[in-house]
């Protein structure tokens, strides 16, 4: 049996496949160890079966959000200690003048410097020697650390020292993080800080990981996998040496989730928009499929191995109403989490975004949340009524609310859509997660977004998104060769002819290191029993910019490089020389398809799956809306707005003039 479990932030969300039906089961996290909530859902689910659990986890992410990993030791290049603190010495929040930098991770007494060389062009004009070696090792020691991570200048091009340094720590008996293993490129602050992440969260990651597939390979005979942030599965050994590689874990497998869907339902391009109970990520999707980014940043820290292109916000279900001292209402970024929770769940006293939707009467009390959960109106009356202030009434209060978090939300879909060169009219809005069907109409409305997708089983996409996912593993290096000009580094070659020659002529140059890139991919496919394909890529930019566009490794390769930095940045120099920065392989296995029931419409007729008609509030006046089943509803049913659309894992909204249909594979379609 096959099961994806996607940890979030307060319920732990299943998908398997029983009986050739796919099926859904959630559970409350459990915060203090998310793996109980796991192991509970694997007991139920798959009894005395073996399983193959496929794992989406926000372990990683918690850590480095609350700073709570472990002591790293950072060894690099003597002179380069204090790199990892200085970084870029560019402002994150430019005109806020409070705004005070997160402290580094690794404090001046955890840096150390190694007395070595390696030039840009590979060439090791100075070794370690072993008595220096010897007095790093003991002060690593007596430092106390418990993860180390190495990061030498110019590893990249040569990784002689960094093997020579590793292996003079190794008997530390501690988790070391290299940085020509993990990411071989240039860039010596964000190489370091990458390597430097991957070490502060190896020991807790890693313990998380063995712990959790030891338990299932005792309990179930099964095995685990891991969710990475660039969209595939690995190994759960991988996962626990290579933390920095799940760090968007969850949010990455509704991504998946949300391709896989809107390609059934006939939309390539879509924006996916997840809202769970303590965030929101939305991410951009189009005819080329997900975009992969290599400059994303966590906790202040940047992180340059491969991770979907995903945009994340603090607005979530459980996102915090709060007022500062102006009597200025807030939501957001504190989140009430799985404990204690909304006001309504019984637990929480103070107001969420979930609240508000039960005061709007959008969240049904007299329905199961998630097939357990009995939401308690009254008791959320109290609490708002007590938080409201000077606000007339709890329903101007709770509408506040929702209009600040669908404020956030929207400034963050304009973000990776308006600001990146695309239109968002030209665009399907996919809604997921618990909360995303809540507000994606409103939300679709303000953008000029036509339609809303809330796809089957909305609150567990990202489970289904990880059920379904091929496994996958990244491998870069930098190589520097320029396009039109004499190359500056070892190789020293013109490329000077017309762009398709110099297409041809750069990837037959390149085809070495695609080579050696392809078959270490192969050989450790090989060791995990499995075959896989490779995809090659490269990153592009002009001479002389400081960042890159990545490029698939085709024919039309400077052309297409051309029309992407016009698309992205408004223009195009295409008399410039072109660089070639880095060249890229993802090498994948694919996995069993799932497949979802597919139906032929019955008809426009739904009047069966009505349970009933509520007042609800849409632009501050109550209104009569039908609350419908969503598992009564057919493939071809219509329904027009105001309504409420109930089902086990989530809640879709349609205001008033907008219509939904259902598809025949029991999506609804919406239209605004």
């Amino acid at each position: 049996m096959r099961i994806a479990i996607d940890t979030g932030g307060t319920f732990t969300d299943c998908v398997y496949v029983k009986d050739g039906t796919i099926a859904v089961l959630k559970l409350p996290s459990t915060p203090d160890d998310p793996s109980r909530a796991v192991l509970e859902a694997i007991r139920q689910i798959a009894r005395q079966t073996s399983a193959e659990v496929r794992h989406g986890t926000t372990i990683g992410t918690n850590a480095l959000l609350e700073r709570k990993g472990a002591r790293v030791a950072f060894v690099t290049t003597a002179g380069f200690e204090d790199t990892i603190a200085i970084g870029r010495q560019a402002r994150q929040h430019l005109y806020d003048w409070l705004a005070t930098p997160e402290p580094c991770i690794v404090p001046p007494e955890f840096r150390f410097g190694v007395k070595e060389r390696v030039t840009a062009a590979g060439e090791c004009s100075l070794a370690p020697n072993q008595r220096d070696l010897s007095t790093l090792r003991k002060h690593i020691k007596a430092r106390k650390a418990e993860s180390i991570a190495i990061s030498l200048l110019f590893s990249f091009s040569n990784p002689k020292n960094e093997r020579l340094v590793a292996k003079a720590l190794s008997d530390l008996g501690l988790p070391i993080s290299i940085s020509h293993e993990i990411l071989p490129e240039f860039r010596e602050y964000e190489r370091a800080a990458t390597i430097v992440v991957n070490a502060y969260l190896a020991p807790k990651a890693g313990a998380y990981v063995a712990k959790l597939e030891g338990e299932i390979t005792r309990q179930r005979r099964g095995s685990l996998y891991v969710m990475q942030s660039s969209g595939g599965i690995i190994p759960a050994k991988v996962a626990g040496k290579e933390p920095v590689r799940t760090v968007l874990s969850g949010p990455a497998g509704g991504v998946i989730g949300a391709q896989k869907i809107a390609t059934l339902a006939g939309f390539k391009k879509i924006i996916a928009f997840d809202m769970g109970g303590t965030s929101t990520d939305v991410s951009l999707i189009d005819a080329r499929g997900p975009q992969i980014t290599n400059e994303s940043r966590i906790s202040e820290m940047p992180i340059s191995v491969p991770v979907l292109d995903i945009h994340t916000v603090g607005a979530g279900g459980g996102s915090l109403a709060w007022s500062d001292r102006g009597g200025i209402l807030h939501v957001g970024p504190q989140s009430a989490g799985a404990d204690p929770g909304p006001i309504c769940y019984g637990r929480g006293e103070q107001p969420t975004v979930t609240d508000a939707n039960v005061i709007l009467g959008r969240l049904d009390t007299e329905l199961a949340l998630a097939g357990s959960v009995r939401l308690d109106e009254p008791r959320t009356k109290k609490y708002m009524a007590k938080a409201r202030g000077r606000i007339r009434s709890i329903e101007q209060f709770a509408s506040g609310i929702v209009k600040l978090a669908e404020a956030e939300m929207e400034k963050a879909i304009r973000l990776i859509s308006v600001e990146r060169g695309y239109d968002p009219r030209e665009f399907t809005l996919v809604a997921f997660g618990g909360a995303g069907p809540l507000h994606a109409c409103s939300l679709a409305r303000a953008l000029g977004i036509p339609r809303v997708l809330s796809p089957v089983m909305p609150g567990a996409l990202s489970a289904l998104g990880i059920l379904g996912a091929n496994i996958v593993r990244d491998y870069s290096r930098t190589v520097m060769i320029a396009l039109g000009q004499k190359a500056f580094n070892r190789r020293d070659r013109r490329q000077d002819t017309k762009d398709a020659k110099k297409t041809r002529g750069i990837l037959a140059l390149l085809q070495d290191d695609f080579s050696v890139l392809e078959q270490k991919g192969l050989a450790e496919f090989k060791k995990e029993g499995l075959s896989g394909t490779s995809i090659r890529s490269l990153d592009l930019r002009y001479a002389g910019q400081g960042y890159e566009i990545n490029i698939p490794a085709g024919p039309e390769l400077i052309a297409q490089f051309h029309e992407a930095h016009r698309k992205r940045y408004g223009h195009a120099e295409e008399r410039r020389s072109v660089e070639v920065v880095n060249v890229r392989v993802r090498m994948i296995a694919g996995s069993e398809p799932i497949h979802l029931p597919r139906k032929t419409p019955v008809g426009v007729d739904c009047a069966g799956a009505i349970l009933k008609r509520k007042p609800v509030m849409f632009d501050d006046q109550w209104m009569e809306a039908s609350v419908f089943d969503r598992s009564r509803l057919l493939p071809g049913n219509e329904l027009a707005g105001p309504a409420i659309v109930h089902e086990y894992s989530a809640t879709t909204v349609l205001p008033p003039g907008c219509k939904a249909r259902v598809d025949e594979y029991s999506n609804l379609v919406i239209e605004v």
